[in-house]
């Protein structure tokens, strides 16, 4: 003679927060940066030619796609970490 025993297994589910999504600000809606801002000269060739990132003064890293034409918008980090820069 043979028993079975069976046991049965319980699971739960618990539901989890989605965190809060950052939206992408930094450009407009027709592809044109929001700001412009400053990076090492010598990486903004290299960047829009190869698509490598470069990274600006403020830190934000991304790929050159457009040229700062005069009376563009600059991030305002760029800037006070620019006028903060010594001269030489």
């Amino acid at each position: 003679m043979s028993t079975t025993t069976t046991t049965a297994t319980r699971t739960t589910t618990k539901t989890i927060e989605r965190p809060d999504i950052k939206e992408d600000t930094s450009r407009g809606g027709n592809d044109t940066p929001k700001f412009f801002h400053y990076v090492k000269k010598d990486n903004i060739l290299d960047s829009a030619v190869n698509g490598k990132y470069v990274v600006a003064l403020c830190g934000e890293t991304f790929p050159v796609t457009k040229q700062a034409k005069p009376g563009s918008p600059v991030c305002p980090d760029c800037e006070r970490i620019y006028r903060g820069l010594r001269r030489k």
